[in-house]
């Protein structure tokens, strides 16, 4: 073979393996999102259940949701998604992911859920970088003062006591650590009051989703009907 035809061969087969493994960096890049993707959902639909049991809703809170613009009390700077869940029909609750921005060590993810009349129905940490051993009590899996809030309600302690007790407030603080637990007590607050002031509004905006679905569902099936009866 000649020194140019070499080249060329020589070329093609580093091009071809060039290609080959482009594409299979693409799938495995693609099929590693996928699982992640579904992680953090398996993930996310645990925390919720953990709010809300199985036995207390009978929709998929999942595929349950109504858009939200930004807020700074829920602390997005981005629209976000309440979940709703239902029994028989009828909004029983609703849980709000929610920011708490001043943790000692950053932003506090959490869920916050709220039932129809305003009290709390549970809140678990979904992410945060407090530190271990002491902050890391605000996870349910460590402490049991995230349990604290269920059943609160914005009268509930009253307004003035929405704090921590070391700023004269209802709630208890870690030893060692005052920044986190009043992060989180400060925004499970301001979660009551957005849901106060938007209930109805969220209320409607589910009725009007599942109306339009409805009407979409059953376009759907009359032009499969009159489908089937050209044929």
């Amino acid at each position: 073979m000649s020194t140019k035809r070499y080249i060329i061969a020589s070329g093609l087969i580093l091009g071809l393996f060039a290609v080959i493994g482009t594409a299979l960096v693409g799938i495995t890049h693609d099929t590693t999102a996928e699982k992640i993707a579904q992680n953090e959902r398996q993930a996310l639909l645990r925390k919720l259940q953990q709010i809300l049991p199985a036995d207390q809703h009978d929709n998929n809170l999942l595929q349950s949701t109504v858009e939200i613009p930004a807020d700074d009390r829920l602390g997005h700077q981005q629209p976000s998604r309440v979940y709703i869940a239902t029994q028989q029909d009828e909004i029983s609750a609703m849980i709000f992911p929610v920011i708490a921005p001043r943790g000692y060590s950053g932003e506090i993810h959490m869920l916050v859920g709220i039932d129809i009349n305003g009290r709390i129905i549970g809140v678990r940490v979904v992410k945060h970088r407090e530190t271990p051993g002491l902050g890391d009590a605000i996870e349910a899996e460590r402490n049991d003062w995230i349990l604290g809030f269920t059943g609160k309600s914005l009268d509930n302690p009253a307004p003035s006591k929405w704090k921590v007790k070391r700023d004269g407030g209802s709630f208890d603080q870690f030893t060692g650590a005052t920044i986190t637990p009043r992060a989180v007590v400060q925004a499970v607050q301001l979660t009551l009051v957005y849901f106060e002031r938007h209930r109805d509004e969220l209320i409607a905006a589910y009725r009007k989703q599942q109306h339009e679905a409805a009407e979409a569902e059953q376009e759907s099936t009359d032009k499969e009907h009159e489908h089937s009866e050209h044929e």
